[in-house]
């Protein structure tokens, strides 16, 4: 797998077009810190570690809804494995106008737009969510 991240918001993604509660992705430390954003903005419910069906590491994330519509509207991914994204604090993009949230990995650790610009900090923009 090339892109690591760019898979687990595919997995959200999809799981969301179907309809389903909980999908799962295989663990990193990078991919729960990204989760550990996501929750803490409120677009998911949270997520858990286990292991899989061969012993390998996986999270389990439980989507969230609003009236059986999905909380992420729109999840794109700005920095790829061929093309990589970096933003200086004055820099990092505001998403819709300030009503999404731009997930940005600093020399601090992953964190959301605007806890990069409260730190002063810029980084690595991965992904943005509507």
């Amino acid at each position: 797998m090339n892109d690591p991240i760019g898979d687990m918001l595919t997995r959200i993604r999809n799981a969301q077009l179907r309809g389903k509660s909980t999908v799962k992705t295989p663990a990193s430390k990078l991919r729960g810190w990204v989760l550990d954003v996501l929750q803490s903005e409120g677009y998911i419910r949270g997520y858990e570690a286990g292991t899989g069906v061969n012993g390998h590491p996986e999270l389990e994330i439980s989507l969230k809804y609003f009236d059986g519509v999905p909380v992420i509207k729109e999840l794109k991914r700005v920095s790829t494995p061929g093309r990589r994204v970096y933003a200086n604090v004055k820099d990092i993009p505001a998403v819709r106008q300030g009503l999404g949230v731009s997930i940005v990995s600093t020399s601090q650790g992953v964190m959301s737009d605007a806890q990069a610009r409260a730190a002063n900090v810029g980084g690595e923009v991965l992904c943005t969510i509507f």
